[in-house]
């Protein structure tokens, strides 16, 4: 059987769970077809001209990329633009495109610890507190031999996510009955003539900001005419992970090691650095992309050292107010060492579940800004 987009979706799903994304934030499968077949996947920090055409010219059909290729609402697609003719090229071409952005920034083996991984820190641990958001459990009335369409709709929208776990759902046969009335078109017996049925009561659970997408989907599949289901508030939340990462140095350094120390760890050829440079560093926190904002947090966690990209002038002040020293590494350069471990992750799976695809890291990827 070939391996389709919504198996590639579901694996990625896991790695990082949608709940984990930032409120304006638009991760998930962004263009594309769950049935479509997949044969190999680009994965790449962000889909530009240069990424659609390589997978054109590579007969690639499913890009994995850091930022979503689409963010806001799109008001026009006019194919004489640079995003209209990606669009166009893309869709013609039948190349799904997937983004795991803020989600992936949290996730465990996301973004943050990759990047904590990289400068070798220990105890590493997020430094800013993850979103709280309420939980339910539905319950699902099911007639025998359909269940399993229901729990294929349930976690294709997100439900049943525990953990580095989806597709959580628990089942118990049991009997249903009913007596169908005047004006009634039931899918099982005829009206005025009570039935029993057996049937399938299916338990599972998802985030309060999904709940009504999840109903209405799952209504879409039900056979029933008036499909029973109960929910059910439950009393704990599901607290994201957190963004940024704190940890510590093995071995403390002084302020120009630990600058120099984050430019080779990184492999890059520049940094910009502001704050004090007589402190011993060994309480550092991370936060790849733009996290010039969380300065003060970085600080008040203890770091001693932030890695973070896009400081601007007035955060470099920050810095030097809060007594904390900001290492600028870039927003390219913080990020792009996930996207090797993406393509890792997707080439151990490949090889458990036997995908037979092929899996490359973006050559055409680059900083976007260039220096002299």
């Amino acid at each position: 059987m070939a391996t389709t987009v919504g198996d590639i979706v579901t694996y990625l799903q896991g790695i990082a769970p949608l709940y984990l994304k930032e409120e304006w934030d638009n991760p998930g499968l962004l263009l594309g077809n769950q049935g479509d077949p997949v044969s190999s996947v680009l994965v790449t920090l962000d889909v530009m001209e240069g990424t659609v055409d390589y997978a054109i010219a590579e007969g690639i059909s499913f890009i994995f990329s850091h930022h979503p290729l689409i963010m806001k609402g799109i008001k026009a697609i006019r194919t004489d633009s640079y995003d209209g003719r990606m669009y166009q090229k893309l869709l013609s071409h039948h190349i799904a495109v997937y983004a795991a952005h803020t989600n992936l920034d949290s996730a465990t083996g996301g973004v943050n610890d990759v990047l904590a991984e990289h400068l070798q820190l220990q105890h590493v641990r997020p430094f800013i507190p993850g979103v709280s958001e309420s939980l339910y459990k539905i319950a699902i009335y099911v007639p025998k031999g359909y269940g399993d369409a229901i729990r294929e709709v349930l976690g294709k929208h997100d439900a049943g996510h525990l953990g580095a776990y989806s597709y959580c759902s628990f089942s118990v046969a049991g009997q249903g009955r009913f007596k169908p009335l005047a004006g009634t078109h039931p899918f099982i017996g005829k009206r005025d003539v009570l039935e029993t049925v057996e049937e399938e009561r299916i338990e599972t659970i998802v985030e309060g900001s999904r709940l009504g997408e999840v109903i209405t989907a799952m209504l879409a599949v039900h056979p029933y005419e008036e499909p029973a289901y109960d929910i059910y508030p439950l009393y704990q939340q599901r607290t994201a992970l957190g963004l940024g990462r704190l940890g510590e140095l093995a071995t403390p350094l002084s302020s120009m090691a630990a600058v120099q120390w984050v430019k080779e760890a990184l492999h890059l050829t520049h940094v910009s650095y502001a704050g004090p440079m007589d402190r011993q560093i060994q309480t550092i926190a991370v936060l790849g992309g733009s996290g010039a904002e969380f300065i003060a947090t970085a600080k008040a966690a203890g770091a001693t050292l932030y890695v973070t990209g896009d400081m601007k002038y007035h955060a470099a002040q920050e810095a030097i107010k809060q007594g904390i020293l900001v290492v600028d590494a870039g927003h390219f350069g913080t990020e792009f060492p996930v996207i090797d471990r993406m393509k890792q992750n997707i080439e151990a799976e490949n090889e458990k579940q036997g995908w037979h695809i092929q899996c490359v890291v973006d050559p055409t990827a680059m900083d976007m800004i260039q220096r002299l």
